[in-house]
């Protein structure tokens, strides 16, 4: 499996309805590697190289990518029906006990998973996490702020959640799969490594998204390690629009205003009880490279439409 897919997640602030933006600004490469992986939304966009890195300090998220490479069928099995006897899963829970269909994304299920399921190892540790990423509201997986978000219309149903998780384990066969700091990751990068990075947003209340806080001493560190770097890589970084950002990478080749619709939820209407796509608002962020747009060599490659 080397097409264009899906990112398997949902995921806060993920580059899924920029994937057609940024694919136009990657040039040629043979090494590819994401320090800041989260949902992968371009590399699962892009045909996979020589040489490909995913890479991210979220163990938790890291373990369900290792999973689905690995073990896809333990996975899968983990998130289908069982009877009460072959289950941790509490029948009271789920609608039916027929074996070998999936688990239903409903409210309560979700507030199992978050509350009370308490993993043994780690595929059950990879399924609660992938069960409540595609049931909670944007993805959000901070314990804190994650609230039942999913509406049949608009999220990926639990009966193509196998189909996804097969096809996802294909294309990250051969792939390094790493839970480290982006120093370790960008420093031991190979020599003309492409490094497509998406930190965490420079101005945003991240401790309600993400599990870990990058602090403004982060974005500095970040900055430094990819300047001493700046020679022997092939840098593309996107992040928000601030002049603190613009002052901290003037050093870089190019910069380039973008802006894009993007759908901040898709969920069902908890206070109403109906199903209804999330409104619409514009991405706006900085493309930054250290290389010219002359060495691009465009891709077009076709995109589905389901989060």
């Amino acid at each position: 499996m080397n097409g264009t897919i899906n990112s398997p997640f949902r995921y806060a602030g993920g580059k899924f309805y920029a994937r057609k933006l940024i694919l136009v600004h990657i040039p040629q490469h043979t090494a590819y590697i994401e320090p800041f992986a989260g949902g992968s939304s371009v590399f699962f966009a892009k045909p996979k190289v020589e040489y490909n890195q995913l890479n991210d300090i979220d163990s938790d998220l890291i373990n369900v990518y290792l999973t689905i490479r690995d073990n896809p069928d333990d996975l899968i099995y983990f998130l289908k029906k069982r009877k009460e006897k072959e289950s941790r899963i509490p029948d009271s829970s789920i609608e039916g006990v027929l074996e070998g269909n999936p688990l239903p994304a409903t409210k309560e299920l979700h507030s199992f998973f978050k509350n009370e399921f308490k993993p043994n190892n780690n595929i059950e540790r990879a399924g609660r996490w992938f069960y409540l990423n595609r049931t909670s509201y944007s993805g959000i997986m901070n314990n804190q702020n994650m609230y039942w978000g999913y509406g049949d219309k608009f999220s990926m149903q639990p009966k193509n959640w196998a189909q996804n998780i097969i096809r996802t384990s294909k294309k990250l066969q051969g792939v390094e799969i790493t839970n480290l700091d982006f120093e370790k990751v960008i420093d031991n990068a190979p020599d003309g490594a492409l490094l497509f990075l998406d930190p965490p947003y420079f101005n945003a209340d991240q401790d309600k998204f993400y599990q870990h806080f990058f602090s403004k001493q982060d974005h500095s560190r970040l900055a430094k390690c990819l300047k001493r770097n700046n020679d022997r890589l092939k840098l593309f970084l996107t992040y928000d629009n601030t002049p603190e950002i613009r002052e901290l990478y003037s050093w870089m080749t190019e910069m380039h205003d973008k802006e894009w619709n993007y759908c901040i939820q898709r969920t069902d209407d908890q206070k109403n009880g109906t199903a209804k796509k999330g409104e619409r608002y514009k991405g706006k962020e900085l493309f930054i490279l250290n290389y010219s747009e002359k060495v691009i060599n465009q891709l077009s490659i076709p995109f589905a439409e389901y989060a």
